[in-house]
């Protein structure tokens, strides 16, 4: 088993990460949660009736009162209204500020279920189970939990660090192969702005098969990039906000098709092609890396453009959390490996990524 601590003082945990480790998820929760007597397990549609039983038996097994809790598999679950059918299933549970709540499934049920374990009862105790790629490099460590809003992605949420990230590469197995690419595109990102050595070793192992080989190492090396990060800014007031790369306009690509049209990773990866091509346009990315990111995109089947109303992305760059009155802080790369922040006016933003989209 691999493992890694992220340091944040009361707020430290560990990461798991193993084959196998579903069933052992009872006697490591028990470890992180020694009060606990009663744990809500939230899952949806799809995750639940493949490792529910698993994950309810372990936890049985250790001596919680667990209850499931299945939402509908999805963006559109990350809403108001489902999370107020978390906290009407919480206290029907009869849970306590002793007891816990595990997120037991992809980005959508961590963000969802650890957003309602930081409002109900002012906070409870949290375990992330991610099963999906993107959710193991990703979503699940670092704290960050939201639901989305009308006017757009993750606008309600709050900094609440997991207790516990359990990491089971097995899960990875039965992800079609579109979910699986989605996760791709943050696990090349990481190699964008921190590792110009995994980037390579991402072009050169740049199928599926290739990469599940290594499961445990680039899930290992994507982790130990986001601890880095996170440990030294939980809040994203500085370098975290280099994790955003391909983000700014990546949401704008996602919310002009609903959340439904283009994926978390497919937005992503065309954003960092955007943000790659707009950094060239000012003169701050050297171009370094640039075409062998187009290919290894490629792929993986990820897309680098998407067609997308410009309406749209004014509003994302107006939206953007990174932002800071007028101003707001774009992610570049100054060459392959290394991320550079850099704080713009919108509206210069805008302007710019006008000419790079030929408008």
């Amino acid at each position: 088993m691999k493992t890694l601590h992220v340091g944040l003082d009361d707020r430290s945990y560990d990461i798991h990460i193993a084959p196998g480790l579903l069933s052992q998820a009872g006697a490591l929760c028990r470890a992180a949660l020694p009060r606990a007597g009663r744990l809500a397990v939230v899952t949806d549609s799809h995750v639940g009736p493949l490792y529910g039983e698993t994950i309810m038996s372990s936890l049985a097994g250790a001596g919680f009162q667990a209850e499931l809790v299945t939402i509908p598999a999805g963006e559109s679950s990350k809403c108001l209204s489902m999370l107020g059918r978390l906290y009407d299933a919480f206290t029907a549970q009869g849970l306590t500020r002793s007891d816990g709540v595990v997120a037991l499934g992809g980005g959508v049920v961590g963000d969802l279920a650890g957003f309602a374990a930081a409002t109900i009862l002012r906070g409870v105790d949290f375990v992330q189970i991610p099963t999906t790629l993107l959710a193991q490099v990703d979503s699940s460590v670092g704290g960050k939990v939201a639901i989305d809003l009308p006017a757009g992605k993750n606008l309600a949420g709050a900094f609440w660090q997991p207790r516990l990230v359990l990491m089971d590469p097995a899960c990875l197995r039965t992800l079609d192969d579109k979910t699986f690419s989605d996760g791709m595109a943050e696990v090349i990102k990481y190699g964008c702005i921190r590792d110009r050595a995994f980037f390579d070793f991402l072009c050169a192992h740049s199928s599926r098969t290739a990469v599940m080989e290594h499961i445990e190492s680039v899930l290992y090396t994507c982790c130990d990039i986001k601890r880095q990060v996170v440990e030294e800014d939980e809040r994203d007031t500085g370098v975290r906000m280099i994790l955003n790369f391909g983000h700014t306009v990546g949401h704008a690509f996602e919310k002009a098709g609903g959340y439904e049209t283009w994926t978390h990773g497919q937005a992503v990866a065309a954003g960092m092609v955007a943000a790659e091509r707009l950094g060239a346009a000012l003169g701050v990315s050297d171009g370094d890396g640039f075409s062998e990111l187009l290919e290894v995109l490629s792929a993986f089947g990820l897309p680098t453009h998407i067609d997308c109303d410009w309406s749209a992305i004014v509003e994302a760059v107006g939206l953007d959390k990174k932002g800071d009155g007028e101003a707001i802080t774009m992610i570049f790369l100054s060459h392959m490996g290394k991320a550079l922040p850099m704080k713009m006016k919108k509206e210069d933003v805008l302007q710019n990524l006008a000419h790079v989209c030929g408008r």
